[in-house]
């Protein structure tokens, strides 16, 4: 141990002011351990203070999510408080008053019910009302509460499938949409403007609302399904999420079997304790629930994220011993359009331009608009005359009407309407995926994402690709290359780059807004020929394309 430098007295002097005004003693207590080791020159400490003090965690388009824990850099009562004075100040700015409202929701996560009543004092306190949701619930219900009950703009207390340390604020505006510029610089900067913790005003913890509210959400979505087969074996799994209870009724009013839900993750866990990440696209998330479904014989296994806005699915491997395959976010997105096309949906089609191509050749077959977005539902809910919106993250808007943002409840119900009215005709949700393919192409998708400790691996890898563009890529030569930073008449600037290659391939580099991670986007095409081999030739094709392809990536990235 050696004695602190001046650096560390600057952070152990920030670290004591905040404690004085922390109202939560778990973080104080655990700031002080922090302050007292530092000040006895461990170095480790002081490294930890210097993290926590690196500056505020950013207000931006995803509101606020990061990791739990004491500072300014972390998700606390006192950031989360700071957060709702800034957001009620900017909603007296654009004229919000006493008669105004603001749902608030939360999930199942360490501490949501805490920020969810902290931002209901706040929101009292200034003057307006405050609609809290009765128990935590789905990200999707709080969208649709903001526009069914008038409200100003809604609060979720969520940090969606990040890992179980995390927790986040995403912001809602009156139009039921997330957040985008330049309403997130506004939030932002009046955050900034906040002083001292003890001069926000705080009042009564707002009105807990009943279940009207959320047995309307839950009929709106049963009534989704039009009639139809019913006769379907379902295996669901909510990821230790609040997906449980509102799926089993919404499946139920709409004249399915109860799923055979997984045990081990049926009950809301915020600790996550059979999953590394809650997330069903990471690799194991499903094993429970596959092994289950293989046990009893299912027809489909259906999951949610931990906020259920996200809908995960898997199927048999036809021919195999009780293998399973979860399908791409593209893939359920390509059923879910090709559904909703075939009951009459009219209107634009929309994704974000990090998903299938496909999409735009199934508008385009049905007469329909297609559009291109960022990445983010606070842009795909935002398309006006949406009829449908997915990104390739397992997010899909099918009720626009009702909910402008990603909906894992209506998704699933729609995606098991799908899948029995298939089996009625001895079919399965496989069998349509072929359709599609012969009738646009094969359009095969993948993902290269790698996890980072230093984020400086991500800045370094876009540098190198700016710097060195590739000409080539997996063998198939690289026809155009679009900076995404410059933005353009039909896109907003954004970090990324993407590259047009040949036979119809492109790529799409990107860093995570959510994650510190870096994530390649890529897709083929191959046309799919019946006298050579068919669709399984084709997607033996695909798989070496989209192989060779990743491996071009990592090497011109340097990852």
């Amino acid at each position: 141990m050696s004695a602190p430098t001046p650096e560390t007295e600057g952070l152990l002097a920030a670290a004591r002011a905040w404690t004085a005004e922390d109202p939560d003693p778990e973080t104080r207590a655990e700031l002080e351990s922090l302050v007292d080791a530092a000040a006895g020159g461990d170095t480790a400490a002081a490294a930890d203070l210097a993290d926590r003090f690196s500056g505020p965690l950013e207000f931006g388009t995803a509101g606020l999510r990061g990791e739990l824990g004491a500072g300014p850099h972390r998700m606390n009562r006192v950031v989360v408080t700071r957060a709702a004075a800034g957001l009620v100040a900017y909603l007296q700015e654009q004229g919000a008053g006493a008669g105004d409202s603001v749902v608030i929701g939360y999930d199942a996560r360490r501490n949501s019910d805490v920020f969810a009543r902290d931002t209901a004092e706040v929101v009292t306190g200034a003057g307006l009302r405050a609609l809290v949701l009765p128990r935590p619930l789905p990200t999707p219900l709080l969208a649709y509460a903001v526009r069914e009950l008038g409200a100003a703009a809604g609060v979720m207390v969520t940090a969606s499938h990040n890992p179980p340390r995390d927790n986040g604020y995403k912001v809602y505006l009156g139009d039921g949409c997330q957040i985008v510029p330049p309403a997130d610089s506004g939030i932002a900067a009046h955050i900034a403007a906040v002083g001292a913790l003890a001069d926000v005003p705080r009042g009564p913890a707002g009105t807990v609302l009943d279940d009207a509210v959320v047995d309307r959400y839950l009929d709106t979505v049963a009534e989704l399904a039009g009639d139809g087969p019913r006769d379907l074996r379902v295996v669901y799994t909510p990821l230790h999420g609040v997906g449980g209870a509102p799926v089993r009724q919404v499946l139920e009013t709409a004249g399915f079997d109860e799923p055979v839900v997984v045990e081990e993750q049926e009950e809301p866990d915020g600790t996550f304790p059979t999953v590394a990440f809650p997330n069903p696209e990471e690799p194991g998330a499903l094993d429970l629930a596959t092994a289950l479904a293989a046990r009893v014989g299912a027809d489909l296994v259906v999951a949610n994220d931990p906020d259920a806005d996200r809908c995960a699915a898997a199927v048999p491997v036809p021919g195999s011993d009780g293998q399973w395959r979860m399908l791409r976010g593209d893939e359920v997105g390509a059923l879910l359009a090709s559904h909703l096309l075939a009951r009459g949906a009219q209107g634009v089609l929309a994704c974000s331009i990090v998903s299938s191509s496909l999409l735009g050749r199934l508008a385009e077959a049905a007469g329909q608009p297609h559009l291109e977005t960022l990445t983010g539902f606070k842009w795909i809910g935002r398309v006006e005359g949406l009829a449908f919106g997915y990104e390739e993250a397992l997010g899909y808007c099918v009720d626009p009407s009702s909910v402008r943002d990603k909906d894992g409840v209506s998704a699933l119900l729609l995606l098991c309407e799908l899948a029995a009215a298939l089996k009625a005709e001895g079919r399965t949700l496989l069998d349509a995926l072929d359709d599609i393919a012969r009738t646009h192409g094969l359009h095969a998708t993948d993902q290269l994402s790698v996890r980072v400790e230093d984020l400086s691996v991500i800045s370094d890898a876009m540098a190198r690709l700016r710097a060195a563009p590739p000409v080539e890529l997996g063998g198939l030569a690289v026809l155009g290359a679009e900076d995404l930073t410059l933005g353009s008449d039909a896109l907003p600037p954004t970090d990324g780059l993407r590259y047009r290659l040949a036979d119809g391939a492109r790529v799409i580099v990107r860093p995570s807004g959510t994650e510190p991670k870096i994530k390649c986007y890529l897709e083929v095409v191959v046309p799919v020929d019946d006298e050579a081999g068919g669709v399984a030739a084709a997607r033996i094709v695909a798989a070496q394309r989209l192989d060779a392809l990743k491996l071009g990536v990592k090497e011109a990235a340097g990852l």
